[in-house]
């Protein structure tokens, strides 16, 4: 009787961490992508004390609109 170990390798393979890697890999380039975006349009984030704040709004926005 097994007791719930078994040999991995003896398992059809199964491409859904493969997909899930790579799905996720495309997320963070949109999220780059999107940050040089809005580090384009508002150079101005760089030199303001709430730049921080701002900038991750503009962030927000640009990968819901990617998404």
């Amino acid at each position: 009787m097994s007791d719930g170990n078994f040999n991995r390798s003896m398992l059809p393979s199964n491409s859904f961490q493969s997909g899930l890697r790579a799905g996720q890999a495309r997320m963070q380039q949109f999220a780059l992508e999107a940050l040089e975006l809005a580090l384009q349009q508002h150079p101005e984030f760089l030199s303001e004390p709430a730049a921080a704040e701002q900038l991750q709004a503009t962030f927000r926005k640009l990968l819901q609109q990617r998404l």
